[in-house]
């Protein structure tokens, strides 16, 4: 009876060498679970951190950030830099709604209403002024007595620091051919180029942001089948561009 109640006690008995085994992989689940974090959020303290991990699981005497690692740690996009690009393109076009606001000012106290306007764009603030205000039919030259208006638009287009600033001339679809010019081009060109000249004659501007172009009669904004149309078309237009880019590139550096 003895020699039962003995073999029924160790029959009883389990056996636990499967404990070791399974603590291990628990073991390398853990550190697996500790590459990973330290792979998702690359901060320097905390792949540290890790490595004082490791040497406390494994018992060794060199953390793995020792030593050079086979595989490239992907790197997180850093959102605080994303935060601040996204706050400074913000605040710019802040800027230009305000400059906007004051050429609007200038326009309603002068009563310049059905010769300009200003619309902000995604390539930055736009000022379009109607030819009939500045220039004779066909002609290049800025009127004597419209000086004055390219002389104030002058002073709103004082900024610190300095923004890139693109005059353009546009024409309608009529041919023009005479001694001065041979193409709707060359006007449109010219009529930028003389409103410009007005504007950088104020000392305080730098000209090295500001340009020049002319499309003549290939940029319309409305029909040329009728005379309001192609009055529409013939025009010079301002477009004061954005210093922060949509993306958070800086966009000011001389054009």
């Amino acid at each position: 009876m003895a020699r039962k109640r003995k073999k029924h006690k160790e029959e009883e008995h389990m056996d636990e060498s499967w404990l070791i085994p399974y603590a291990d992989i628990l073991t390398l689940l853990l550190a697996l679970f500790i590459v990973l974090f330290a792979a998702s959020t690359v901060d320097q303290q905390k792949l540290e951190k890790m490595s004082q991990v490791f040497d406390q699981i494994f018992d060794g005497g060199t953390g793995f950030m020792d030593n050079p690692s086979p595989l490239d740690v992907p790197v997180v996009p850093n959102q605080t830099n994303e935060s601040e690009e996204s706050s400074a393109y913000i605040e710019d076009q802040k800027a230009l709604a305000g400059i906007q606001d004051s050429v609007d000012e200038y326009i309603a106290v002068n009563a310049l209403e059905k010769q300009f306007a200003t619309k902000l764009t995604n390539e930055g603030l736009l000022v379009t002024i109607r030819d009939n205000i500045l220039f004779e039919m066909g002609q290049a030259e800025v009127k004597p007595e419209y000086r004055q208006i390219a002389e104030d638009i002058s002073e709103l287009l004082i900024f610190d620091p300095p923004r890139n600033v693109v005059i353009t001339g546009h024409t309608d679809d009529i041919p023009i051919s005479s001694s001065e010019f041979s193409s709707n081009w060359e006007l449109s060109v010219m009529r930028s180029v003389n409103f410009l000249k007005i504007l950088v004659g104020n000392n305080t501007i730098d000209p090295l942001y500001f340009s020049a172009k002319g499309y003549g009669e290939f940029r319309p904004v409305a029909s040329n089948d009728t005379a309001e149309g192609r009055a529409q078309n013939r025009r010079v237009e301002v477009l004061i561009q954005p210093r922060v880019l949509e993306d958070g590139t800086l966009n000011d550096s001389p054009q």
